[in-house]
């Protein structure tokens, strides 16, 4: 049998935490014909991304409130967040008002419109996305007051909420730790309300999430897939959330 590529490898350890808290790492190893080392190394980047956690001997499933800084988050799977944020950046019109939320995926779009968009009103609760559409002079930001919170680099509070309902946009953009039938889900519970208030004052609302946030069900639920015009991710979504999102007439949009 050939060996798995690497990120094929990863899936597949995360589909095997879908049905199993725990998997060991000679398991694993043998299953993929490849070194213990090498599934050792597939842990750790896994792990850095919050999507699994370390074990003795292994892997298990994350605690549904962990999720590492977003400086970790930012540096893991550049690749395919570049290419939803390419995909992303192609349904902006110039002259549209904008509401991009705080995460990592949202950060490579935000650099992706700076890049190539013109003539944005962005409204954004993230430092990062701010910082990265400042490089274009023909996009307004309008950053929003609150509580900073250094490990997300963004705002958050009840100031911040009230800010947002100010304001009304063309499209709200917003990432998530996972997506699931029951709809977006979130490790950090401060931007559930910010989550929920931009997709409330838009009129289209966009998911930006790769492949494997899906079926990740964690602590909180921000709002229902019906609250969704689209979602944009790398590769397209499987069974019952495939189901699901079709179900709810939410749009998938895959980045090539």
């Amino acid at each position: 049998m050939a060996r798995l590529r690497k990120n094929d490898r990863r899936n597949q350890i995360l589909l095997e935490l879908q049905h199993h808290p725990h998997v060991r790492t000679s398991d694993l190893a043998a299953r993929f014909g490849v070194s213990t080392e090498t599934v050792r190394r597939d842990v750790e980047a896994l792990s850095r991304e919050g999507l699994i956690q370390r074990a003795y001997g292994g892997a298990s499933v994350a605690p549904m409130g962990a999720q590492p800084p977003f400086g970790e988050r930012d540096q893991a799977r550049i690749e395919e967040r570049a290419r939803i944020a390419r995909r992303a950046a192609e349904l902006v019109r110039p002259g549209e008002v904008l509401m991009i939320d705080a995460g990592s995926t949202t950060h490579q779009f935000a650099l992706c419109l700076a890049a190539t968009a013109s003539d944005l009103t962005v409204l954004t609760n993230s430092v990062a996305v701010a910082s990265a559409l400042a490089q274009n002079e023909t996009i307004q930001v309008v950053i929003c007051p609150g509580d900073f919170m250094a490990r997300e680099v963004g705002i958050y509070g009840a100031e911040t909420i009230d800010f947002i309902g100010r304001y009304n946009a063309n499209r709200a953009f917003i990432g998530a730790s996972g997506l699931t039938c029951k709809g977006i889900t979130e490790a950090n519970r401060p931007s559930v309300a910010v989550k929920r208030a931009m997709l409330r004052q838009s009129r289209e609302a966009y998911l930006l999430v790769d492949h494997t946030k899906f079926d990740v069900d964690l602590v909180a639920t921000v709002e229902p897939l019906a609250a969704l015009t689209g979602v944009i991710t790398d590769e397209p979504p499987a069974g019952l959330l495939a189901d699901a999102l079709r179900d709810d007439d939410v749009e998938i949009h895959v980045a090539r």
